[in-house]
Order: C-alpha cells, then structure tokens, then sequence
C-alpha cells in the first residue's frame, strides 16, 4: 500500500541522542534534610539552543537544564543540577517550517530522555527521584517569537 505523503511535508530524523555535559552538586547531603518541615523550594529553568552542524548537514538542538533546591527556613542549597542534553538531527522543510520543528518538536522529542536522567541521577545522589512536570515548548516558542519577531536558529 503506498504511503500517503503530503508533498512539501517537513520530514524530521533524530540520528542521535546524547548528555553534553552534566552537573549535580549536593553540597550538604545527607545532612541538609535534619529539621525540614516542608519540601524544598525548586526552580526549574530549560532553555532550546539549536546550531547548525559544520557540515551544514544538520543541526544540533540542545535542552539546557539547571534545577536550584533550596530549603525555605534557612535558603541552603539542597542541590544545583546542570545539564546539557543534546541530539543530532536532520530535516527537510520550507525555513518556516523548520524554526518550529528545531524549537517545538525536537525538544517535544527528546524531553522524556532528559526527565529520566534527572529522575535518575536525583535517586542516585540521595535524594527523592525529581519528575519535573512536561514543558509546552509550543507556548516557549511563541513567547520567543513575540520577543524577537527575527529569530532564526543560531548559526
């Protein structure tokens, strides 16, 4: 049965997946839960970052993560978590059709890896496994383009 292609349909190909650099500082672990009466105050912060590859073949799109724990009575840091996950991908589509897949879709794509490895490497350190709630990278991206109506991908 043939497929039915839409012509000028964007097609997307994720070729790899992989952490560029990670972080997970815990300075006073085990002792920083004595005394807490309530759950720690956490900041989540994600930023998209997309380059294109030397080979101009592809590009590169990258979710940057840092994740600040403080407690509320005494503001000591629980834990600092910084990372850089990343994939590598390729895609064929008009230019207004590839900024949402490089910004929306990609990072759609691959923030499920970057959850588990945060739920992970928490559970690891000693401290309760963190499941920080799904981003609307949609909404992201619309919030970017009224900010700076000219972005494009980095180059």
């Amino acid at each position: 049965m043939p497929e039915n292609k839409t012509p000028n349909a964007p097609t997307l190909q994720i070729l790899s997946q992989y952490i560029r650099d990670l972080s997970l500082e815990a300075p006073d672990i085990p002792f920083v839960f004595e005394g807490m009466t309530k759950p720690p105050k956490i900041a989540v912060n994600i930023d998209v970052q997309v380059k294109k590859t030397p080979d101009d073949k592809g590009y590169t799109v990258d979710l940057v993560t840092k994740i600040t724990a403080t407690r509320d009575d005494t503001q000591k840091t629980v834990f600092l978590l910084e990372m850089t996950y990343g994939a590598l991908v390729t895609l064929t589509g008009t230019p207004d059709q590839i900024e949402p897949l490089l910004l929306v879709e990609v990072p759609h794509l691959i923030f499920p890896q970057v959850r588990s490895v945060i739920a992970t490497l928490t559970r690891e350190a000693g401290l309760p496994p963190l499941q920080i709630n799904p981003i609307n990278f949609a909404a992201l991206f619309v919030e970017k383009m009224k900010n700076q109506p000219n972005a494009t991908p980095r180059q």
